[in-house]
């Protein structure tokens, strides 16, 4: 649809009203609430924004890896047979380079402040 605003858009507004103008009024026990309410929203908001790149940079390296073509979800659980059966290792050339870097774009949805993750992305990583 193309009807404003965008689900992004209300995700951003509705944590930036909680963390902006809620947060300060409140303490305690509900106050740790909604600051796991925002994070979920925040979350949300970049799973809408960040996932979708990530699933189809995942699928190019999932198709060149096995040589086959699918879902994410496909691909991922021949992935995971083809592991299982000892068909695929990490000295597979390409693999620990797609372990890397769904890992990475997964990090950039979950935990985007993640110590480990941040300085891996200054590394260019």
């Amino acid at each position: 649809m193309q009807d404003e605003p965008t689900p992004i858009e209300l995700t951003k507004a509705v944590a930036d009203f909680l963390r902006n103008d809620i947060t300060p009024l409140i303490s305690g026990h509900q106050a740790f609430k909604l600051r796991v309410a925002v994070n979920i929203l925040d979350l949300v908001t970049r799973q809408l924004t960040q996932e979708e790149g990530g699933d189809a940079r995942e699928v190019e390296r999932l198709r060149a890896l096995l040589g086959m073509d699918g879902s994410v979800a496909d691909l991922n659980r021949a992935l995971a047979d083809r592991i299982a059966r000892g068909e695929i290792d990490l000295a597979t050339p390409g693999l620990a380079e797609h372990l890397w870097a769904t890992t990475m774009d997964k990090l950039a949805v979950d935990q985007p402040n993640y110590a480990s993750y941040k300085r891996e992305q200054s590394r260019g990583g």
